[in-house]
């Protein structure tokens, strides 16, 4: 019985990776396109999101200042969900609804982007996060699931919204991870050129 349930789970992931893989590829194409052209202009991803998806922002910053899986320069990233002391600050004097935007003020400038992480999309730090990118002249990728929530609504045009097609939390976690290794692929394959991956 077990063993049935954690092979459905299995199928179920497959079928909707499978399911979305026409849906976002245009969204995450658009996204590689964005963040390609920041950091080689010099600019950086700022990335945030709050329990797996501040996991799924951290993983994200990491590949691109380390590598995804080929040897390149370092690319600017920063997960604004890693320092304690800027976390808790903000949190404890002023509201933890703040703890993104004002990180985005400090931090972010106009060419950089934003990729904000929000399984429904409602998360309320990531929206004010989005509002504080718009001041500063960023693009915005987010990534959500649900329809989008309120992130859908306050997007731009010159945003790229990826949004899963799905209502299950761990579902749309499964994809959004997998949308951002396609963000490090695809950049990777534009500054260095296309390669079969052996693995």
């Amino acid at each position: 019985m077990l063993e049935q349930r954690i092979e459905q789970n299995f199928i179920d992931s497959a079928d909707l990776k499978y399911q979305a893989s026409q849906l976002l590829s245009k969204p995450i194409a658009a996204a590689v396109q964005a963040i390609l052209a920041s950091v080689t202009s010099g600019g950086k991803v700022l990335a945030c999101g709050n329990g797996g998806s501040a996991a799924d922002a951290q993983h994200f910053a990491a590949e691109f200042v380390g590598r995804y899986e080929r040897e390149r320069p370092e690319l600017a990233a920063i997960a604004l969900t890693t320092d304690s002391s800027i976390l808790t600050a903000i949190a404890n004097d002023y509201d933890y609804n703040v703890v993104f935007s004002k990180q985005v003020r400090a931090l972010g400038g106009a060419g950089d982007v934003l990729v904000a992480i929000s399984t429904s999309g409602n998360s309320a730090n990531v929206l004010a996060a989005i509002e504080a990118a718009h001041e500063r002249e960023m693009i915005v990728v987010a990534l959500t699931g649900k329809g989008g929530g309120k992130m859908g609504q306050i997007l731009r045009e010159t945003d790229v919204h990826i949004s899963v097609p799905h209502e299950r939390t761990a579902r749309i976690q499964e994809v959004h991870l997998l949308a951002l290794h396609c963000i490090c692929d695809g950049v990777d394959a534009q500054l260095l050129g296309d390669q079969e991956t052996s693995q």
